[in-house]
This record gives C-alpha cells, structure tokens and sequence, in this order.
C-alpha cells in the first residue's frame, strides 16, 4: 500500500497484462486499477486507463464500485468520492442500487412506453397503436416525465378528469380512462420488472395506479346488437346500396359491412383481408386469419352467400386488398358512413363490432347453434377443456353448414324485407 497522490498516479506504470491496483493506506478500500498499454487498429500505442475505485463489504458481501477514470476525477474528487460510497457500505447500502435508483429515476414514460412497444413478437400492430395513444394523449402531460415521479394522487386526478371531462374535456368518457390506467399500470409494472436491485428485488414497488382500486368503475360489457326483426331490413337496406353504389370506397364499405354479417369477424382482421388468403373454390371455400387477437391462426369456412359476395368483388390492380380503398393504407378501415345507415335501418346506434354480437346472437337464439362452435367461428378460446385439447381449432371447414344456416336466415329475413318495402305478396284489403 501506498498514500495515493496525484504524482504517484502519474508515475504509476502499467502491467503488462491483466489489471493491476494500488490502494491507498490511509482510506482503506480507497485505490487506483490500472490497465495494460494496447494497440489501435492503426497499430498506435495507447497508454493504460486509470480508474478510481471503491472496495468494501456491503452485509458482508465484497462490493466494489467504479468511481470515474483519471483525468475525469482529480485524485481529491476521487478520495472525497471513495469516502461517503465506503461510509454508506458501512451502513449497509450498496452504492451499485443508489446509481441504479438514480437511473430509474430519469427514465421517462416515454422511454418505457418505447422499450415496452420495441420487444419483438410480443405485441400486434393494433395493441401497440392503442398503447402509443394513450401515452401520446390520455397521458401527454407525463409523457417525458420519469415514471418514477407519477404519483397517486396525479393517477386519482387524471382518473377522475377523464371520467368526467373525457380527453378534451367534452364529455365522459369512463371506457377511455379504464383502458387508459390499464395501458399504464402495465408500463409501470414492465419498468419495476427491467429496473431491479443488486440482490434481484423490482426497484419500483408500487404502482400508483393500485390507488384507484376502490374509485375503478365496473363498466356494464356491451350487449348491442341488431334486434332480430330489423335484421331483413338491414340487409335489404345493403344490397338495395350495393347495387347503385357510385363509388369504389362506398362499394368496398357496403360489402365490409356485409361480410362482418356474414361471418361474425373482427372488424380489423376483415378489413385488412387481402386476395391470398381467400379461397372461393365451391368445394372448400374459406378465408384466412393468419395473425388472430387469440394467437390461434385460422381458416374460416365461406357461407355461399359469403362465397358469392367475395367473387364480385372487383380486383383492383396493384392492390392485394379485398375491401380496397383509396385511403393511404389501401383498405377500408371504419366504414363509418355506411355504419351510420346501417343504424338508421335497425334503429340504434350499431358499431362494426356489433355486427359480431349480431352473428353469435342469431347464431345462438334463431339458429340454435352450439355456443363451442360460435366461439370457434368468432375465434374466441373455447372456454371448455375437451374443445381446446379434442377439437380443431384452426382449421374450421367442417363448421361450414353453422355459417350457411346464419346467412340463410339473415338474406331471408331480407327477402321478406324487400317484399314489404316493394309491396310484393300483399294483397290490398278494400276499405
């Protein structure tokens, strides 16, 4: 041991190999580590590296901790440095979770959110839009916030902002906060995952968003559907626009909304259909979802009428998409003002997904098909343990008589539609 000076330093060769350290014989744990000489790649000698160091026992363990190199720190920086860091392993803290306390600590709702996004395989395109959303507006005021600032009390107001005021403070919007909180309480359970001590332990041991346990609010599940007797009038109002649709966009959104009829699809995984994964031969006719919400691919069996509606679809060149259109994407995503004619017909306000809730409910209570079946044909996990292990879950054509039974009785409710709305088969009572 030696008292470390800047001279000695300075004098201090370096090995040859290998690293080597002088510690200081006053401050005990207190030293230098220095490296050997090496060559760059243009074959130019460059000195050694001396770097200030720490060494002590933290519970008992050996911890040894990297002050900065020379240069950076004047030895008397570096003694001050090496003496609180071995005081408070004395105290038992181990100076490696303090620096990465204080890492933690600057990263930003936005630096998660980007980490959390960027893992390979982990997300589908449309959870990931839905979290960039929310980052980028339910919690624009936090987005370059370090996360580990976000407080209850900050989650308490914003829940109950968005509750009462919605995003632009128009009007409540309970759905948009639930979904918001939850897009957080995932991100900072994700950061308390990646940022842990020394010993293993999350450095992030709250979440704040837990605070609004006892304020969450228990949203009603959505049970719209298009009643059973405006069914008819819903299909005739289509097939009535289809054949004097004036435009490609308006055709490509009256056979969307047709199709999500049909075959009870999610709207995304129907709207972004593209021609290699529909097959119209009238033997084995069916459509494809590759990358599905449950992760399970499938190939859905086509209903005649289905069958029919795809093969007078007109092929747009250069485009693979089935419902084109001549959006930047090259689909059809929200055909809106269709949807909003759809609703005049059945008398409420109907989303695209309430197609779905139509499929399954006259599945279910006019067709009396086996819910096990109408969870396949919607691509939903079979809740039953012999239908998850026992039954084919991808390849669904032998479902194909349940589809055709559907669509059977929804084009007849419109045929009955269309003879009210035209008079057909009534007769005239005299007065």
């Amino acid at each position: 041991m030696t008292k470390l000076t800047k001279t000695f330093i300075d004098k201090a060769t370096e090995p040859e190999k290998g690293y080597q350290f002088h510690w200081d014989e006053s401050l005990k744990g207190y030293g230098v580590r220095i490296t050997p000489r090496r060559l760059s790649k243009e074959g130019h000698v460059i000195a050694g590296k001396k770097t200030f160091v720490a060494q002590g026992r933290v519970m008992g363990k050996a911890v040894c901790v990297t002050i900065g190199p020379y240069g950076e720190y004047t030895e008397h920086e570096a003694r001050e440095k090496a003496r609180k860091l071995l005081q408070s392993m004395r105290e038992g803290e181990d100076p490696r979770d303090a620096k990465k306390r204080d890492e933690a600590a600057r990263v930003t709702l936005r630096q998660v959110a980007d980490a959390y996004l960027n893992r390979p395989g982990k997300l589908k395109d449309s959870s990931k839009s839905e979290i960039e959303r929310h980052v980028a507006t339910t919690f624009e005021a936090w987005e370059h916030k370090p996360i580990t600032a976000i407080t209850e009390d900050d989650c308490r107001k914003r829940y109950n902002e968005m509750m009462t005021k919605g995003l632009r403070g128009k009007a409540p919007a309970p759905g948009q906060a639930n979904q918001g909180f939850a897009v957080l309480r995932a991100l900072i359970n994700f950061a308390g995952r990646q940022y842990k001590k020394t010993d293993g332990t999350p450095l992030i041991t709250n979440n704040p968003v837990s605070a609004l346990k006892d304020n969450w609010v228990a949203l009603k599940p959505r049970t719209t559907d298009i009643d059973e007797k405006k069914v008819g009038a819903v299909w005739h109002m289509l097939t009535t626009a289809r054949e004097v649709a004036y435009n490609r966009d308006t055709l490509a959104s009256i056979d969307l909304i047709m199709f999500l009829m049909l075959t009870g699809a999610r709207i995304g995984e129907a709207s972004a259909l593209t021609w290699d994964r529909v097959s119209l031969d009238e033997d084995d006719a069916w459509w494809h979802i590759p990358d599905p919400k449950n992760s399970n691919p499938t190939w859905q069996p086509l209903s005649t009428q289905a069958r029919e509606l795809l093969a007078t679809r007109p092929r747009v060149k250069g485009s693979n998409f089935v419902f084109t259109s001549w959006g930047k994407c090259g689909h059809i995503r929200d055909p809106r003002d269709m949807m909003k004619k759809v609703s005049d017909a059945a008398g409420t306000k109907l989303s695209p997904h309430d197609l779905r809730r139509t499929f399954v409910t006259v599945g279910v209570t006019v067709c009396d098909i086996d819910l096990h079946k109408l969870e396949l044909l919607t691509n939903h996990v079979p809740k039953g343990v012999t239908a998850r292990h026992y039954l084919k879950t991808s390849r669904l054509q032998y479902l194909l008589p349940e589809v055709q039974r559907i669509a059977d009785w929804i084009t007849e409710q419109g045929l009955i539609a269309k003879a009210v709305a035209t008079g057909e088969n009534v007769v005239q009572l005299r007065a």
